[in-house]
This record gives structure tokens, sequence and C-alpha cells, in this order.
């Protein structure tokens, strides 16, 4: 019988990913406000972090992020995604992260090789 832990070897594991999610935000963005000058920054290290994070699982898996942030001044946003694929391996996650400033919205797809 396989343990917990080698069966979640091949699977993309939600839980796992929204944590690599979060930590990456919090090290890339920290507590900063808005400012359009870092806004490319920020996109480009939340995305390297989170990528660095998700090689370091040793998982087959090809991974895509994506990162957006939007400063807050009450425009709307709305976002969608779709994949096919096979559900018993493959997922995607999406965090949204707030400060009082700025909106971060961060989707990893991790698709088994």
């Amino acid at each position: 019988m396989s343990s917990k832990k080698e069966l979640e070897e091949g699977m993309f594991v939600p839980d796992e990913i929204n944590t690599i999610i979060k930590d990456s935000i919090d090290e890339a963005i920290m507590s900063t406000q808005f400012h359009h000058d870092k806004v490319t920054k920020w996109t480009n290290g939340v995305s390297e972090v989170c990528m660095r994070r998700l090689a370091n699982l040793g998982k087959p898996f090809k991974y895509i992020v994506t990162c957006v942030i939007m400063q807050k001044n009450g425009a709307g946003m709305i976002t969608a995604t779709s994949c096919y694929w096979d559900k018993s391996t493959d997922g995607s996650r999406t965090i949204r992260w707030e400060n009082k400033s700025m909106y971060v919205i961060v989707t990893i797809f991790g698709v088994s090789m």
C-alpha cells in the first residue's frame, strides 16, 4: 500500500501550491505600497520565486506561473481559466492577495509529464 507522500509525489497538491504562492508574494512584495514603476519588478519577482520553489519540489511537472498586480482604485477585474487535462494528476491554483494599495493575483498551472 502506498503512503500519502508517495501518492502526492506524482500529483498536483493544492495546499502545497497555496503555500508556495503566499510565501512567494510575501518574499517579493512584503508590505510595500503600490508604485507603478515597481510593478514589472514585482511581477517578475513573484513569478521567479514561485518557479524556484516549484522546481525545488522535484516533481515531474511542467509549470506555468502568471502574476497580475493591480492598484486598488475601485476598478473591476474579472479573470477565468479553463484547462483540458488529466484531473487525477494535473491542476491549477489561483490566490488573490491584497494590501491597502494593491491586489496581486497569482495562478499556477501544473501539468504532469
